[in-house]
């Protein structure tokens, strides 16, 4: 038996057929994207974030790019834990932190590797007055070094910034983070349109 579809029905079975083929696109685009960049360990981060006033997609980006969110992760110089805390920067927070039963072994738990990392920033934060390549820097080479060079004119001009940083490793950090920051707050706060949207403007748009 032959069954005629008009043209009607023809054009309503497409659209559904269109809108459900874009919904799969879009769901699994999402997940493929958030895989790339997950958001582990969120409500840590969050209430750390909170606690310490800081952009808890600036965590995320710091996390990924310290550990790749992996807990047991160790440093060639023994850093530990999501955030990569070095052990004396793990003593000196716990002190300050009143932690009684701290051991650096409890650096790869998430909840206080995380709690600690925070607080370092904002330690960090204050010393350098909220500016962030300054705050990212100090992270990744230390304050010290970070303060040493803006005292230098070879690598600051305004002894505000930093025009030049002599380290290779943290040059590299400090785009990595920057740039995975701003893809964080695009992706968990305006989703797919952001993201196409920010393919277009950064990879397509520029060579066209």
């Amino acid at each position: 038996m032959i069954i005629y579809i008009g043209k009607g029905l023809r054009f309503l079975l497409y659209t559904v057929i269109i809108i459900v083929v874009s919904w799969l696109l879009f769901v699994n685009s999402m997940w493929v994207i958030k895989q790339i960049y997950p958001f582990h360990y969120r409500a840590e981060i969050e209430r750390y974030s909170k606690e310490y006033n800081l952009d808890p997609y600036l965590i995320a980006a710091i996390i990924k790019n310290e550990s790749k969110f992996n807990p047991e992760a160790i440093s060639r110089k023994e850093a530990k834990g999501l955030m990569q805390i070095a052990p004396i920067t793990g003593q000196w927070a716990a002190e300050k932190l009143g932690i009684k039963d701290y051991s650096e072994d409890r650096l790869f738990e998430p909840h206080l590797n995380i709690r600690m990392g925070c607080w370092y920033l904002d330690i960090l934060h204050k010393e350098f007055d909220g500016r962030l390549p300054l705050m990212i820097a100090a992270y990744n080479a230390g304050n010290g070094n970070v303060s040493k060079w803006l005292e230098d004119p070879q690598y600051s001009k305004n002894r505000v910034t930093l025009d030049y940083i002599p380290f290779p490793e943290t040059r590299i950090y400090l785009r990595k983070v920057l740039r995975d920051y701003n893809r964080y707050h695009i992706i968990y706060e305006e989703g797919l349109r952001g993201v196409a949207s920010y393919i277009w403007r950064e990879y397509i748009k520029v060579h066209i």
